[in-house]
């Protein structure tokens, strides 16, 4: 009997490790390193962008084949129910100038098969595309920078934004706790005539404002975490957990300041019309192609006696100019609206150019104020913790009421969210110094 009860303990002991370290496994503690690595590689939105490169890459190949000889296959078979008419001049069977007599030749069966190759020399509009496409690939390039520089802010951000509510969530645990205490000690005070009922009604009130809280704060941490999951390209039913832990830098943070891939994208989209516009220009050029063509022409008759199909070889090469001397003005308007946009993309430039150098200013202003509000929030907390502890210890000798302890307790609180909030300020505030300056993507 003795044995089958320790069989079945060990039984138990086994089912709760498998269970414990399945836990363990499922639920994932992910940092924002890792959240960052995993989007850039799952984030569906990124692959949409990917995929607009590899268009941008076909492309530009499908332009560059512009250049490329092409061989065709020509079949054409015809048969003649009425054989065509020539007029021929009389003069030439000695009779009268300017008199014609009509005559069919040919046969009714006519076959034509041969193959033709068309080996440009000279092509300025496939040039042109060619050099277009190309600068169009490296704008989707760019673009694709730009959404890999928003996928790590959106991350960074919920990251951050999902550790507040974890912590948040910390300290209202910890406030339960601490309220549970108080409860007990009001409820022994009452038990002995030393506290009023209302004194124990107030602790309650306390205890279900925390658990409104916390189960508030819950809510909103798996709304964060659902979020953060469709960014990193997840799915929701994968259990994960976040480093609670924040990592903020005591040091200054300087960056070297360059362009955004905001100026980039239009300094790029700047070679790209000069491209289009000396396209434009060079459709005034004529095109030159070196073509050749070898096959058989086949003639037949089944109507007579003297049926018959005879094929003969047929080859020819030659070259071909094709020259476009007038267009109407279509082509002039083209060339001038092209301009305007190279004057237009050139003040987007300079006013992008302009805006990053005050978002910068005022983004390393946001940075240093968060810097000193988390030092000033750091030692508010403290503060506020030595109050709420020595509220305590004067409740139980005596010197202070219970409304006493519910102020410091409640001091105590908003002290530990603004600490949080300006912890998460000064991690936002670096996050947007490295997006304006032009190193976001050195959060990965």
């Amino acid at each position: 009997m003795l044995v089958n009860i320790h069989l079945l303990k060990m039984k138990l002991l086994m089912v709760l490790t498998i269970l414990i370290f399945t836990t363990n496994s499922e639920a994932q503690n992910w940092s924002l390193k890792q959240c960052i690595d995993t989007a850039l590689v799952h984030n569906k939105t990124l692959k949409i962008a990917q995929s607009d490169i590899e268009i941008a890459n076909e492309r530009n190949k499908e332009a560059k084949g512009g250049l490329v000889p092409k061989l065709y296959g020509n079949v054409d078979y015809r048969y003649y129910t009425d054989l065509p008419y020539q007029l021929l001049p009389a003069s030439v069977f000695g009779g009268p100038a300017g008199v014609y007599k009509e005559a069919q030749f040919g046969t009714p069966h006519n076959l034509n098969a041969n193959l033709t190759l068309d080996v440009p020399l000279y092509n300025p509009q496939t040039i042109g595309a060619i050099a277009v496409s190309k600068r169009a690939k490296e704008l989707n390039q760019i673009q694709f920078q730009q959404t890999e520089e928003q996928v790590v802010f959106d991350v960074s951000n919920l990251y951050y934004n999902a550790q507040l509510i974890a912590n948040q969530i910390l300290f209202i645990k910890n406030g339960l706790s601490n309220s549970e205490k108080l409860l007990s000690n009001i409820q022994l005070l009452y038990s002995q005539q030393m506290a009023k009922g209302t004194d124990v009604d107030k602790v309650k009130l306390q205890q279900s404002q925390l658990t409104t809280q916390l189960s508030k704060a819950t809510a909103q941490y798996q709304q964060l975490l659902n979020l953060l999951k469709l960014q990193l390209g997840i799915s929701t039913s994968q259990l994960i957990t976040i480093e609670e832990m924040f990592t903020a830098s005591s040091e200054e943070v300087k960056y070297s300041n360059k362009p955004t891939s905001d100026i980039t994208l239009f300094n790029t989209k700047q070679l790209l019309i000069n491209s289009e516009l000396k396209t434009l220009k060079l459709s005034h050029l004529p095109t030159f192609s070196l073509y050749g063509t070898y096959g058989t022409t086949g003639y037949g008759n089944y109507s007579g006696s003297n049926d018959f199909f005879k094929t003969y070889p047929i080859g020819f090469a030659g070259v071909k100019m094709s020259w476009m001397i007038f267009s109407g003005t279509s082509l002039e308007h083209k060339i001038f609206q092209k301009r305007e946009e190279l004057k237009q993309n050139t003040l987007r430039i300079e006013l992008l150019s302009d805006k990053q150098n005050v978002q910068i200013e005022n983004a390393q202003m946001q940075y240093t104020v968060a810097k000193s509000n988390l030092s000033n929030s750091k030692s508010q907390l403290s503060l506020a913790e030595t109050i709420y502890s020595k509220t305590l210890i004067q409740q139980k000798e005596g010197i202070a009421s219970l409304t006493d302890v519910l102020l410091s307790d409640n001091t105590q609180k908003e002290a530990q969210q603004n600490y949080l909030s300006a912890l998460v300020d000064v991690m936002k505030a670096d996050l947007e110094l490295k997006k304006v300056s032009g190193n976001i993507l050195k959060t990965k």
